[in-house]
């Protein structure tokens, strides 16, 4: 009817009238409306409530005033400024007259203004998927989320392979930062659990990977990357830096896994784990059950892939070193202390991300633990007393103002030792008890339990005597071979006589 606003209800009526097989014309009377206006309703002209759409403003504009002298200018010569800079740079050049109640009308104001007159946005353009073709490799952090080993925390980053088409995925604990190396060991590990190589691999820029590296190092990082893709078949691409979309198969799935990694945390009970080899199993398992979810896509994406080379590449970088009359090393602004026989020699050095392998000639001398420096230290040391205590217990008191004392000190406990010594012993017997402490723990092999007895003696105040630990922990016990000589017969003898008399003649 003219003048009224049809209701739901009405329109309900309607329908429900028309549903029931009847009219057009009963079920408007029924409903209380135009026939013409059920016949709007059917081709969804007319809608309950409906008001017709304001084109006009109800208010007066705050900033008619200063938009065009004020604002446009601005907005036209660079369009990055937000409102909110606008906004406070009106209330500056105009004092009291724009509080804050009105932000949100100013930003609206310059939204329609982007939209209308700014320039044009940067488009996302989904890509297709083909099966077998790309891989990426990509560098992730668990956030908020602190894992510790033995109640220690471990920092560590992680790097995650994934397939675009399927999904398959592979994640390997990374010790230091974004660099070559770990790129290399976590790409080799991934494909040849893969048992397969796809046609492309994509990764980021690596910039963290060139961070304080001069021109030829960042070269040589590229012309490594593309051996090793070449190794594999893979042609290698990267994203434009500061593109982090054009990485979107991968970077999207950092926090699918990042979120299953959290929720098997929380089902497990605790973050700490008895051993790094613990972790790396609980993220194995993590991984499996990820890739277990896309097992038909993923045989699918595993009968277009390459077969995989004889061999693996080399993961590692390489540098000699000379080893200094301190039977140490410098490797990356970490001084690493390696067997004193080494002294003088130079060691072909490969470093991985996890540790360093040292090579005189072709032989593998000497494998340490890879150490990295923290963000508020710029040197650090990896010391093992086992390398340099022979020569120590030659000269015992060269331990108390050595400049690496504290570190040859292999744990807390010891160093625990070491000042009981230092307070309750006279200053040379002290160092030598503690140089013999650490001389028997690296003969007998006994450092832990050698270490758990002197808290005790330390728990009950006695000092302890070096013979009394050597007997306890040295075994002293010396087999003796039996051995038994047969005599030959007397008749052997006058034959061998013989002999030499004939060669006399």
């Amino acid at each position: 009817m003219s003048g009224k606003a049809i209701n739901s209800e009405q329109v309900r009526v309607y329908m429900q009238t028309r549903q029931d097989g009847k009219k057009q014309v009963t079920a408007a009377a029924k409903a209380g409306i135009s026939e013409r206006s059920g016949r709007r309703i059917e081709k969804d002209d007319l809608q309950p409530g409906s008001k017709r759409k304001r084109y006009w403003r109800t208010r007066v504009d705050p900033f008619s005033d200063v938009w065009d002298s004020d604002v446009l200018p601005l907005l036209k010569k660079n369009h990055k400024l937000t409102p909110i800079t606008l906004f406070e740079k009106l209330q500056k050049d105009h004092p009291g007259e724009y509080q804050d109640s009105k932000l949100r009308t100013f930003q609206r104001r310059v939204s329609e203004w982007k939209a209308l007159y700014g320039p044009d946005q940067e488009v996302m353009f989904r890509q297709e998927q083909v099966v077998g073709r790309m891989g990426l490799s990509d560098f992730t952090q668990l956030k908020k989320v602190t894992i510790t080993i033995q109640g220690q925390p471990f920092r560590h980053l992680l790097y995650h392979f994934r397939l675009a088409f399927s999904g398959w995925c592979s994640v390997k604990i990374v010790h230091g930062g974004e660099s070559y190396t770990a790129l290399a060991e976590g790409l080799q590990d991934a494909l040849w659990r893969l048992g397969g190589i796809p046609r492309e691999h994509r990764s980021d820029s690596l910039s963290a990977a060139y961070r304080n590296l001069n021109k030829d190092a960042a070269e040589d990082i590229t012309r490594r990357y593309k051996q090793l893709c070449r190794h594999y078949g893979m042609e290698p691409t990267r994203n434009n830096r500061g593109k982090g979309h054009e990485n979107g198969a991968i970077e999207s799935p950092h926090g699918h896994l990042k979120k299953r990694i959290k929720q098997a945390l929380l089902l497990r009970d605790s973050n700490d784990f008895s051993s790094e080899a613990a972790y790396v199993q609980f993220l194995d398992e993590v991984v499996s059950e990820i890739n277990s979810r896309k097992q038909d896509k993923i045989e699918q994406e595993r009968q277009h892939l390459q077969p995989l080379p004889l061999c693996r590449t080399a993961d590692y970088t390489e540098t000699v070193v000379p080893v200094s009359t301190t039977s140490t090393i410098q490797i990356k602004r970490i001084l690493y202390t390696v067997p004193s026989r080494l002294i003088g020699k130079r060691l072909r050095i490969h470093i991985y991300d996890s540790r360093l392998e040292g090579y005189l000639g072709s032989t593998l001398t000497v494998t340490l633990p890879r150490v990295f420096v923290s963000a508020n230290n710029h040197r650090g040391r990896q010391v093992d007393y086992r390398h340099v205590i022979s020569s120590l217990a030659k000269k015992p008191q060269a331990f108390r103002y050595s400049q690496i004392r504290d570190d040859l000190l292999p744990d807390e406990t010891y160093k625990a030792v070491w000042s009981w010594l230092d307070k309750e012993m006279e200053a040379r017997k002290a160092c030598k008890t503690m140089v013999g402490i650490l001389s028997l723990a690296y003969r007998a092999d006994c450092e832990r339990q050698l270490g758990e007895y002197l808290q005790e003696l330390m728990a009950g105040s006695t000092l302890p005597s070096l013979i009394e630990l050597q007997n306890k922990f040295e075994s002293r016990d010396q087999s003796i071979p039996e051995i038994q000589v047969n005599q030959p017969p007397a008749s052997e003898y006058d034959s061998l006589l013989n002999c030499c008399l004939q060669g006399v003649h």
